[in-house]
């Protein structure tokens, strides 16, 4: 029961608090590109889950073993993009090899989830608050779970905000950017952080 509270409240952190979306902006462009249609919410969300959880248990570790060593945090940053570029390369072979009529549909989910900032900045958030397996595998679900929470708010408004009774100037992307800019204020809430009065 610990180990489950453990991934959840991870988890539940990524979603929210540390949303990579609207917390951090990483990941914006991808997720533009995602809410655009209804399937590419839980295709791209999905591949992403996949990605940081897996590359999560990786840099877990790595973390483990190398975390001590007074030079592990200057090449840290090579070492994650290593570890995504064996997660890519493993998962196209994977879908290849066992999924061969639908690996032309789901290599465009594979592509752009896996060179996509939200997943490195996944690994390093796992690597700052993460203390076992439990709570890394947590942040990289939840960054998925996250960035699909983040497509369909984008996704619902995309309607509206292409409406004619928007200003021509704000219609579309621009119209889009103001709305993950006021909802990045609402997510950066959570986080406790207030302006201080001077």
């Amino acid at each position: 029961m610990e180990i489950f509270l453990n991934i959840v409240s991870a988890a539940l952190i990524s979603i929210f608090v540390q949303n990579l979306i609207f917390e951090r902006a990483l990941g914006v462009n991808v997720l533009l590109y995602a809410s655009r249609k209804k399937e590419h919410l839980f295709g791209f969300s999905g591949a992403i889950a996949y990605t940081t959880t897996v590359s999560a248990a990786i840099v877990w570790i790595f973390d483990t073993f190398l975390g001590e060593n007074e030079y592990y945090r200057i090449i840290m940053p090579l070492i994650y993009i290593l570890i995504v570029a064996v997660v890519y390369i493993g998962t196209l072979a994977l879908i290849w090899r066992f999924l061969p009529k639908a690996f032309r549909a789901l290599k465009k989910y594979v592509h752009l989830s896996v060179f996509n900032c939200s997943v490195i900045g996944a690994l390093f958030l796992a690597s700052q608050q993460g203390s076992d397996i439990f709570s890394y595998l947590g942040y990289g679900l939840g960054t998925g779970i996250g960035f699909l929470l983040a497509a369909y708010l984008l996704y619902t408004a995309a309607g509206r905000l292409n409406s004619p009774l928007v200003p021509a100037a704000f219609r579309g992307y621009p119209g889009m950017i103001v709305y993950v800019g006021i909802l990045s204020l609402a997510f950066y809430a959570f986080t406790g952080y207030s302006t201080s009065v001077i």
